[in-house]
């Protein structure tokens, strides 16, 4: 058949790579025509030939026929077989990286690491789901010695989709926190969906990397091959997280001598990411000079606990994502810093369901209880939480930009910390 997936894999493998989107359709790309709730590839598939792709896929048949147009059932999971395929015929180490937080952090610093000797591909920005996914494999060539792939979930069952797609080697949880619970059902759900990383990496010889001073992470690996990292001398890979000056460093015994891995991260919660990466990369033999060097590299980008000095104020950009637990860590973390008028930024928390009301009430009780007086709560669900009357309220970040106008902040430090729809990053210019 024309359209069985190894035909597709002949006319991939003869291609320049996979597109989705006729605005960046290079030439001899196999465009994919996939379809969403406000777009239907199917439409643009004679616009992505035209463009140059020399094959579109679709599942909706055109007026106007065409050689280069190969219809299958459906395009996504023609897309998802393919990149299944595809893994098929590499003999590469791929490492799966889940967890509710620290998840793109812990990859890149993993990235940073074992391309100071491997040809590594990691997974670009957060294309961590059911469509970047299968895109990240389809970019692994047999040049690279190792992949890097990361997977995100709203639901239970999407981890062993993922899985079963990268089939990967080596896996990692970072984490397992509060976050998507309208999606998970509740916080049993999101262990479920989580460890579904780690019910795959009972086959075969498989390995985790997990830390050891999670008892949780433990408990759901007990019958796993493990590769441990942590602060707990009992880890197969230990150090010491050091806080200085608000960014974290690890301190750990080479031959005896207590050496200092400096890095660009805000708040002891990014030890564990870290570390992780020191961990990956011993064990994939890289050389101590090349992790250090890599790791104290490392800067963070995307909104992710960016440092951000404006002329006034010295500001914690972590706005790209939020929900109760890292929410919880961020505060905590930056009430403990050792720095001049701290102001507290923080937007809503998406996807929580049932639980939204009472997981806001519950941040704002710990600002309450940690004696916090700068605190600006931003959206409709922290409109609704019961707050003292020294706590600055407003729906929207344009309300916020318009009172910074009237109440400009000056010589502070501070956190602005929200799910990635607020866009609190537009706040900065106003700080």
């Amino acid at each position: 058949m024309k359209n069985d997936i190894k035909h597709i894999y002949s006319l991939f493998k003869n291609s320049s790579g996979i597109s989705i989107d006729t605005r960046s359709v290079g030439q001899n790309n196999l465009f994919f025509a996939l379809k969403g709730d406000n777009f239907n590839g199917n439409l643009f598939a004679l616009k992505a030939i035209e463009t140059g792709a020399s094959f579109a896929i679709i599942d909706k048949k055109q007026e106007k026929q065409d050689d280069c147009l190969i219809l299958v059932d459906d395009v996504l999971t023609c897309l998802q077989e393919l990149a299944a395929y595809h893994r098929q015929q590499l003999d590469i180490t791929i490492i799966g990286i889940t967890g509710t937080n620290g998840k793109t952090t812990t990859k890149e610093l993993i990235n940073c690491v074992l391309s100071a000797k491997f040809n590594v591909l990691a997974t670009k920005g957060n294309l961590n789901n059911h469509i970047g996914v299968p895109l990240t494999l389809l970019s692994i060539s047999e040049k690279h010695e190792i992949g890097i792939i990361e997977m995100g979930a709203n639901a239970i069952g999407e981890i062993e989709m993922l899985c079963n797609l990268a089939k990967p080697n080596l896996g990692l949880i970072t984490n397992i926190g509060k976050a998507h619970l309208e999606g998970f059902g509740n916080f049993d759900g999101v262990i479920k969906a989580k460890s579904e990383m780690y019910e795959h990496m009972k086959s075969g010889s498989k390995k985790i990397f997990i830390n050891q001073d999670n008892s949780l992470l433990l408990e759901l690996a007990s019958e796993l091959d493990k590769i441990s990292y942590g602060e707990s001398s009992e880890a197969t890979y230990s150090a010491k997280a050091n806080v200085v000056e608000d960014e974290v460093s690890v301190l750990l015994n080479d031959n005896e001598n207590e050496t200092e891995i400096k890095t660009h991260l805000i708040g002891k919660y990014n030890f564990e990411n870290v570390m992780c990466a020191i961990a990956i990369g011993q064990y994939f033999e890289v050389n101590f000079q090349s992790i250090s060097k890599a790791i104290s590299s490392y800067v963070p980008t995307n909104n992710r606990s960016q440092i951000v000095e404006t002329a006034t104020n010295r500001i914690l950009l972590d706005a790209y994502n939020a929900n109760p637990s890292s929410m919880n860590l961020s505060i905590h973390s930056f009430i403990n810093q050792d720095s001049k008028e701290k102001y507290f930024f923080l937007g809503d928390m998406m996807e929580l369901g049932q639980y939204s009301d009472a997981e806001h009430q519950n941040i704002v009780d710990l600002l309450v209880e940690n004696n916090i007086n700068n605190a600006v709560l931003i959206g409709n669900a922290f409109a609704k939480t019961n707050t003292p009357n020294h706590f600055n309220l407003f729906t929207n970040r344009e309300e916020v930009i318009v009172w910074l106008k009237e109440n400009p902040v000056s010589n502070g430090a501070i956190l602005i910390k929200g799910s990635r729809s607020m866009k609190l990053e537009e706040l900065v210019d106003s700080l």
